[in-house]
C-alpha cells in the first residue's frame, strides 16, 4: 500500500498553529478550528511534539475525541522530545507562545519509542497511523545534522520500521524542509521510507529541488510525499514569513507577481497554492495550516475552485513555475 492509500483525502490539517504557532489563540478557538476541519470533510491531521511543546497535540487530540478513531488519518513525529524541563527563557521562535517546556533533540530507539508513548497520552488515542522523523536536517542542527541522521539510522528508522512490520503504525518517513535527508534515506540499502512530510520545499513558491533531486529516487522506492507549507509559512497569502523568518523584498516582489497574475486571470492564489502540489502524481496530500475556522473554509474551497488552464501556461511561461513540475489537468 501507497501513503496515498493510508492517507483519508487529499488535503489535510498542519496543526503547528494549534501550538500557538507566531500567535496565541485559546482553547475555544483551537476546538473550533479542528470542529471546522471535521465539518469540512478533513481526516487527515498532522501534528508534532514541538509544535507548542506539546500544546498542538493536546489540543488535536482533545478536539478529535468524539470521532471514532477509524474515521481519520493521525501522523505526529519523533525526534523533537518535550522535556520535563521548564524553559525559563522562550525566546522569540515560533512557538515561544506555545508551552514552557524545554525542547530536546534526540534520535535514538529509546526515545524514539518514548516519544510515541508520550504523544499517544497527549493525543489521547490507543494508536498512530504515520509517523514522520522531524527535523533531522541542517536548517535545525546545522553542522552536526549528519551526526543526528546517523543516529536516526541506527535508531528511529530500524524503530519505527519495526513498529510498521508490528503493524503498530502504518507508515513512517521524515518530516524536514530540506531534501538532504530525504535523499540521504533514500540512498540507503537497509530501510525503506513510505514517504516523507516535506514542508516549504514543494510550493507554487520553491519546487525546483525536489523536481530534480528527489521524484525519481522517491518513485523509484515506492515512497510518496505530503506537501506541508503550501503557502511557504504565509508569505504566498499576505503573511510576512517566509521560511518561518521575515521574507526579503526579493521574495515579496515575486510573491507581488504571482499575484499580479492570478488577478490577471481571476484565480484565488489559495487555490494555486493548493491545486498544484497535487497535481504531481508523487504527492499524496496537501497539508496547510490554520488558526481560525474562516480560514478552514477557505482552503477547503480553494482545493476545488476552478482554475484555467491558461493561468498554469502562463506562470510557466514567466518562469514562476518549473519546466518540469506538472500542473493540474495536465499530468
Amino acid at each position: 500500500m501507497s501513503l496515498k492509500d493510508k492517507i483519508i483525502g487529499t488535503l489535510g490539517f498542519g496543526t503547528a498553529p494549534l501550538g500557538n504557532m507566531f500567535r496565541s489563540i485559546d482553547e475555544e478557538e483551537a476546538a473550533a478550528t479542528v470542529a471546522a476541519a471535521w465539518d469540512q470533510g478533513i481526516r487527515f491531521f498532522d501534528t508534532a511534539p514541538l509544535y507548542g511543546a506539546g500544546l498542538s497535540e493536546t489540543r488535536l487530540g482533545r478536539a478529535l475525541a468524539q470521532h471514532p478513531r477509524d474515521s481519520y488519518t493521525l501522523a505526529t513525529k519523533v525526534g523533537r522530545l518535550v522535556s520535563d524541563e521548564v524553559n525559563p527563557n522562550p525566546g522569540s521562535g515560533p512557538f515561544s507562545q506555545g508551552n514552557p517546556n524545554k525542547m530536546l533533540s534526540d534520535y535514538s530507539a529509546d526515545a524514539t519509542l518514548r516519544s510515541i508513548e508520550s504523544s499517544l497520552q497527549r493525543l489521547g488515542t490507543d494508536r498512530l497511523d504515520i509517523v514522520f522523523v522531524h527535523d533531522v536536517a541542517q536548517d535545525t542542527h546545522g553542522d552536526e545534522w549528519i551526526e543526528h541522521f546517523n543516529i536516526a539510522r541506527k535508531g528511529a528508522f530500524k524503530a519505527l520500521t519495526r513498529l510498521k512490520q508490528e503493524g503498530v503504525i502504518q507508515a513512517w518517513g521524515l518530516g524536514v524542509n530540506r531534501v538532504e535527508p530525504c535523499e540521504l534515506l533514500l540512498d540507503l540499502e537497509d530501510v525503506r521510507p513510505d514517504g516523507f512530510l516535506l514542508a516549504g520545499r514543494y510550493t507554487l513558491l520553491d519546487h525546483e529541488q525536489p523536481l530534480q533531486r528527489l521524484f525519481a529516487k522517491a518513485q523509484a522506492k515506492g515512497a510518496e510525499f505530503v506537501a506541508g507549507g503550501p503557502y511557504s509559512s504565509g508569505v504566498l497569502v499576505g503573511g510576512k514569513h517566509f521560511e518561518y523568518q521575515p521574507a526579503s523584498a526579493a521574495m515579496l516582489d515575486k510573491v507581488a507577481k504571482i499575484h499580479a497574475l492570478a488577478q490577471q486571470y481571476h484565480v484565488d492564489i489559495k487555490a494555486a497554492a493548493l491545486q498544484f502540489p497535487l497535481a504531481n502524481p508523487l504527492v499524496a496530500a496537501v497539508i496547510p495550516g490554520a488558526s481560525r475556522p474562516s480560514r478552514i473554509i477557505e482552503d477547503t474551497q480553494a482545493i476545488h475552485a476552478v482554475i484555467p488552464p491558461a493561468f498554469w501556461q502562463a506562470m510557466k511561461e514567466q518562469g514562476f513555475i518549473h519546466p518540469n513540475a506538472p500542473i493540474p489537468g495536465n499530468h
